[in-house]
């Protein structure tokens, strides 16, 4: 049988350089946020470090449906194949193997070429495949490296199999598993690592909490005076927190919401995407200019009603048990949530309001 070598078919290096660029920049732009979302607390960005990868994954799966459709209407040609070299890859530990098949297959009406792939074969079945043995095989047409050995031939096929004598092609391996160049291989890594320095650069005014868009001096206040004693405030383009001095508590009538006015007063930034308060802490997330994410007014909030939501909220723990609690408010689901959390020795307590501190759920505390 007369054999020449095959050109081994041409790829879209450009396409899969820019393919494998997108890649590495999902991969690194997701694990960044996903890192910095949790470091700062931040659900809307935690849950888009979740969110891009799967959307990415199923674009490109819809990207490639309609060449999958193409080559399933297609039928596939079959071939004879020669054996060259027999290699168990894995899977030992099951009834299948997976073997590293190198031969070489003859067209009918194509030259000959060399492919490597691998294909799990079941135990039983190994001695099937020798070194030298020649068997039939299936591939796409214009995919000639996705060989298939077929383990049920057709009785012709079968019989030209069993009267065939192949001798090894020269020229290169065509390989299956669609190995990456080194080069595509650098482009993900770098898009990868340039990404997840892009995510901590655009949020490192949350991360080190630095005020990178005004740069004035009044965008940090480290002291202001609060009824009477000293508490500490905090601002940046981002967030905002006050820290109250020893004595201090936000259930103290009034002292809530003039903390709320001494974090916006030198600001424009009075639509927020979280509050959250604790005994002698407030913080507060603004919504970023140009943000999607629902907000709220920071003014609107019934500051006034907090200290009864957080008694009414530990009332299940008793009267003389020690507790702490947390008051926190947010849009995330659409409309305005009011979620206070009371531990003491009894356990943990919530209640939920709405945004007019109207009480819609109430869990004791177990």
């Amino acid at each position: 049988m007369a054999i020449t070598t095959v050109v081994p078919p041409t790829r879209n290096t450009l396409f899969t350089l820019v393919r494998g660029a997108m890649t590495g920049g999902v991969i690194g732009a997701s694990l960044a946020a996903l890192v910095v979302g949790a470091v700062i607390r931040s659900v809307p960005l935690f849950v888009t470090g979740l969110g891009v990868p799967a959307v990415y994954a199923l674009l490109v799966f819809l990207a490639g449906a309609p060449r999958r459709a193409r080559e399933a209407a297609i039928a596939p040609r079959t071939a004879l194949a020669m054996t060259e070299s027999v290699e168990a890859a894995g899977g030992e530990a099951t009834s299948d193997v997976a073997v590293r098949f190198v031969s070489t297959v003859v067209p009918d009406e194509a030259p000959a070429y060399r492919v490597a792939f691998t294909q799990h074969v079941h135990l039983a079945d190994l001695p099937d495949y020798r070194v030298g043995g020649v068997v039939v095989v299936q591939y796409p047409p214009g995919r000639p490296w996705r060989v298939r050995i077929v383990k049920r031939p057709t009785p012709e096929w079968e019989e030209r199999a069993a009267g065939a004598r192949i001798d090894p092609a020269p020229g290169p391996i065509l390989t299956s598993e669609n190995l990456e160049s080194s080069a595509v291989g650098f482009v993900r890594l770098l898009a990868m690592l340039l990404a997840a320095a892009g995510v901590f650069l655009l949020l490192r005014a949350d991360l080190f909490n630095e005020d990178i868009s005004a740069g004035s001096p009044s965008s940090t206040r480290p002291s202001v005076s609060t009824s009477g004693s000293s508490s500490t405030t905090v601002v940046t383009s981002a967030s905002g927190t006050v820290t109250l001095g020893p004595h201090q508590s936000f259930l103290d009538q009034g002292e809530l919401r003039e903390a709320v006015t001494a974090l916006t007063q030198d600001t424009d930034a009075h639509m927020g995407l979280t509050v959250v308060v604790q005994d002698r802490m407030l913080s507060v997330v603004y919504a970023p200019t140009g943000s999607q994410t629902p907000t709220f007014d920071l003014h609107s909030l019934p500051y006034e009603r907090f200290p009864a939501l957080v008694k009414e909220a530990g009332s299940s723990l008793g009267a003389e048990s020690p507790q702490t609690w947390e008051l926190t408010v947010e849009r995330l689901t659409g409309s305005l949530a009011i979620r206070v959390g009371v531990t003491g020795a009894g356990g943990t307590a919530w209640l939920e309001a709405d945004g007019d501190a109207n009480v819609v759920r109430r869990t004791p505390a177990r």
